[in-house]
């Protein structure tokens, strides 16, 4: 049986002869919820408005449950968008705007009041349903566009950066809800946002995008811990990049020149000798010591304190290292190690666990220093 309710072949799109999508082969299972995450401009609402039916492919072929789309009004496609204009009728108060649909459906009266009432409180504003949209900050104006998206309950939802009008911690619950929502309801969620924080937290994966193609896709830890290019590893999370040279190659190991010294790692890309390579290092995943407790075990590189910033539960750390090239490096507070009292000055050993870095391929003219997206 063909779990598989979006299908894309080959899809691109132009628009005055600028291409915005290039090739893409996207398949999405009946039940997931899909996230699209990228920068502006890089196609990622282009993909929802050729599912939505709003435009056409300017080559390749979109499938709905195994349909070709083409022919196919958007009206009769069983999927609803949350945009972020949010689309409201003015004139009607928040109850009738959810109620919309199902009453174009058919769906008898009584059964609209409690399926309206239901959306209404998914979103916490049962407490609002008579008022208008004017009367409604743009935050619950948004809500209420994805309790009218949600009532229908559509073979999928597309949701175009739903949340970006609310503020933290409400954007914070209603990741909760939505997600929470979507395995309740079985709908296959579409999601577009450039916050990758919102989407490592709802997706059960992530596409990647990069000018108008997928650069990866896989499950939120999978796209977060082993990026298969700068610009992932850049985008998703802050890292730091160091550029080594391949100095030999064993059966499973790798040596490289790295920063001033000799590191030896696991050979997971079959490099070469000679071959210039990025080590890929999140901030979290680095141990900082200080020399008072002795030389750390390898892998691990050397360097002066530059900063402290304490946040409450972590302590952030920016290190310059003997060659020169600062990186950052976070520090959790536990009970059981109450060492963390770092200086500014402070020469200390940055570790890490072997196996929790990423080796890729270097590329020409790459910043090396710490970025976040």
């Amino acid at each position: 049986m063909n779990d598989l309710v979006i299908e894309l072949k080959q899809v691109s799109k132009s628009f005055d002869g600028v291409a915005i999508l290039k090739n893409i082969d996207l398949e999405i299972k009946k039940g997931e919820f899909l996230t699209l995450l990228g920068p502006s401009g890089c196609g990622k609402t282009t993909i929802l408005r050729l599912l939505a039916g709003f435009e056409t492919p300017s080559s390749g072929t979109v499938l709905i449950n195994g349909e070709d789309m083409l022919q196919i009004e958007p009206e009769d496609r069983h999927i609803n968008t949350v945009f972020q204009s949010y689309a409201l009728f003015p004139h009607m108060s928040v109850f009738d705007n959810v109620a919309f649909g199902p009453k174009i459906r058919g769906v008898p009266k009584a059964e609209i009041a409690t399926q309206v009432m239901d959306a209404l409180r998914m979103v916490k504003l049962e407490h609002l349903a008579d008022r208008k949209p004017a009367q409604l900050s743009g935050g619950q104006q948004q809500r209420v566009a994805i309790a009218r998206a949600v009532v229908n309950k559509p073979l999928v939802l597309l949701l175009d950066e739903p949340l970006s009008a609310l503020d933290y911690k409400l954007r914070k619950e209603m990741q909760i809800e939505l997600k929470q929502l979507q395995r309740r309801l079985g709908i296959t969620f579409i999601f577009v946002t450039h916050d990758q924080e919102e989407a490592l937290s709802m997706s059960d994966r992530i596409a990647v995008m990069n000018a108008g193609k997928i650069e990866q896709l896989g499950t939120p830890k999978n796209i977060y811990e082993s990026p298969n290019s700068l610009f992932v590893a850049r985008f998703v999370g802050e890292s730091n990049i160091l550029v080594g040279e391949v100095i030999k190659v064993g059966d499973d190991c790798v040596e490289m020149r790295l920063e001033n010294k000799i590191i030896s790692l696991k050979n997971t890309k079959n490099f070469q000798v000679s071959q210039s390579v990025n080590l890929l290092l999140r901030p979290e995943d680095l141990h900082v010591y200080d020399e008072d407790e002795g030389i750390p075990p390898e892998p691990y590189l050397h360097g002066i304190i530059e900063e402290v910033i304490y946040k409450g539960t972590t302590v952030d750390l920016l290190i310059r290292l003997d060659s020169g090239k600062q990186i950052a490096a976070t520090q959790f507070f536990n009970e059981d190690d109450p060492k963390l009292d770092f200086r500014m000055g402070e020469r200390v050993f940055a570790g890490w666990l072997e196996g929790w870095e990423a080796l890729l391929p270097s590329e020409a003219a790459e910043n090396s220093a710490p970025v976040s997206p």
